[in-house]
Order: structure tokens, then C-alpha cells, then sequence
């Protein structure tokens, strides 16, 4: 089953982000799941290297990792980022800069869409 994550809230203020990828990171360890993700409006901060939490604080970053380094794409909107004044060497190694056109496509393929 193939599935698509669309985040949109802040990386940290709220939960939601942190769960949407608590959910991404369970996914990805199930049989027969393809996942993606894509980060758009302040979600895009997830995706921010180099992030520097309170000790025991989680770390959207890390959570991201945990994801890319299994092959899991995520991509983050074009115009979210430059909206927010971050460009692809600012992201964390694996998330790619992506387009509305892209996200049409993923939704496409999706057989679920979540959205958070």
C-alpha cells in the first residue's frame, strides 16, 4: 500500500509535525508500505540541518534521518522554503526541494493521503 504524508505545521509549538512523523517512522517498518512525505508551509523548518534542541527534547531532524536513510522521499515545497528564507543547502541530507506539480503526482500514486 502506498502512502502519502503531508505536513504543514510548525516543527515545534505544536505536536502535530512530531506526530505526523512518529506515524511516518511506524510506517516505514511495515511490509509492503511505500511511504512519502512532504513538508510544505512551516513544516518546511522540519527539515532544517542542524537543529539544536533542549536536552530530551525531541529532534524533528533526527525523526527525518530515521526516514531518509531508509529511502523514504520527502520533499518540501519550492515556495514554502523561499517563503522562509531557506534554500536546499539548508535542508537536511535526503529532503529535496519539490514542487505543487511533484505533490500532484505523489497524491496521484497514493493509494492513502494523511494529512497533518
Amino acid at each position: 500500500m502506498k502512502f502519502l504524508l503531508i505536513i504543514n505545521d510548525p516543527p515545534y509549538g505544536t505536536e502535530r509535525a512530531y506526530n505526523a512523523l512518529r506515524l511516518a517512522l511506524a510506517l516505514r517498518k511495515q511490509d509492503a508500505v511505500q511511504l512519502k512525505v512532504f513538508l510544505m508551509a512551516d513544516a518546511v523548518g522540519c527539515a532544517r540541518a542542524g537543529q539544536k534542541v533542549p536536552e530530551g527534547y525531541y529532534s524533528l531532524e533526527r525523526m527525518l534521518k530515521g526516514l531518509t536513510v531508509h529511502g523514504v522521499p520527502v520533499g518540501a515545497c519550492g515556495t514554502c522554503l523561499d517563503a522562509r528564507g531557506l534554500r536546499q543547502e539548508n535542508l537536511l541530507e535526503g529532503v529535496q526541494r519539490s514542487t505543487m506539480d511533484e505533490l500532484a503526482a505523489w497524491t496521484l500514486e497514493a493509494d492513502r493521503v494523511i494529512v497533518f
